[in-house]
């Protein structure tokens, strides 16, 4: 007979206080064979704790590759895991993502316990709008993609949450002040449940001059004040020019070109037709 696929339940785990562990998720993690985490140290001390003894995996960053499969087949064997992350709830700024998408696409159920979240955390305490957010995690330490993030962000017409390590975090707030204006309000969250919790509020300027002087330790969670206005539509007048000249000069009919505008820029019919129009 056919093995039936095990279950790969997705358990959110605390950021620091252990009593914000679900009892859904204490019994899952006291019965389930496997845990796949994200460091087997943390993860063991918390399966200690709820003295649960189940085989220990690690999947991290850095494991995926030789691992994913061995995980796999282990579900496929009929055995169910638990994904665990370092903290909060895993797939969320973690390798987790690949696991779950090549469970799914195998047929294996995948089941969410869900719990802790950092990024709900700090949004619930931060004081700023939160019905609607870019979450942006830990962004690149340097190079083009971090400028381009760091200059989305402050743009960004919503508020804008950051994962940062705290080496890292005055770098990061240098850097956005040119970009939104020393006067942007942003939240820093610090030890988020634990014993040294601390939710700072203040302007970008007053944020590093404060994390200057007095250098922050723990897992941080920083949110950004949104503008609060639309982003402005980049000028896309100037590929237009150069795609429709293109096109014209391959041979095909004004017509035709500003169907091809209004495909590929989502130029509206009308501006396409101007512009096409007043090319020679």
């Amino acid at each position: 007979m056919p093995v039936s696929f095990g279950t790969l339940y997705v358990v959110a785990t605390p950021l620091g206080n252990l009593g914000d562990l679900s009892r859904r998720a204490v019994e899952l993690l006291s019965k389930v064979p496997v845990v796949a985490a994200e460091d087997t140290r943390r993860t063991r001390g918390l399966l200690t704790h709820l003295e649960a003894r189940p085989t220990l995996l690690s999947f991290h960053a850095h494991s995926v590759e030789h691992r994913l499969e061995t995980i796999l087949d282990i579900l496929r064997s009929g055995r169910d895991v638990a994904l665990v992350s370092d903290a909060g709830t895993p797939s969320v700024s973690d390798p987790g993502t690949d696991l779950v998408a090549e469970a799914r696409a195998s047929g294996i159920s995948v089941v969410p316990i869900p719990g802790p979240s950092a990024v709900a955390t700090i949004l619930s305490a931060a004081g700023l709008p939160a019905d609607r957010y870019l979450f942006l995690g830990f962004i690149p330490r340097k190079g083009r993609e971090r400028t381009r993030l760091l200059s989305r962000a402050a743009a960004e017409e919503w508020s804008v949450v950051f994962f940062e390590a705290p080496p890292r975090l005055v770098a990061l707030l240098e850097e956005l002040i040119p970009l939104a204006g020393p006067g942007r309000t942003a939240v820093v969250g610090r030890e988020l449940t634990k014993m040294h919790e601390e939710i700072r509020t203040g302007t970008l300027g007053d944020l590093a001059d404060y994390y200057t002087g007095v250098p922050p330790r723990g897992e941080l969670t920083i949110v950004l004040q949104g503008t609060g206005q639309p982003a402005a539509e980049p000028d896309r007048t100037e590929d237009a020019v150069e795609q429709a000249t293109s096109l014209l000069a391959g041979g095909l009919s004004r017509r035709e070109v500003v169907q091809r505008l209004t495909q590929s820029l989502g130029l509206p019919r009308n501006e396409a037709y101007k512009l096409v129009m007043e090319l020679p």
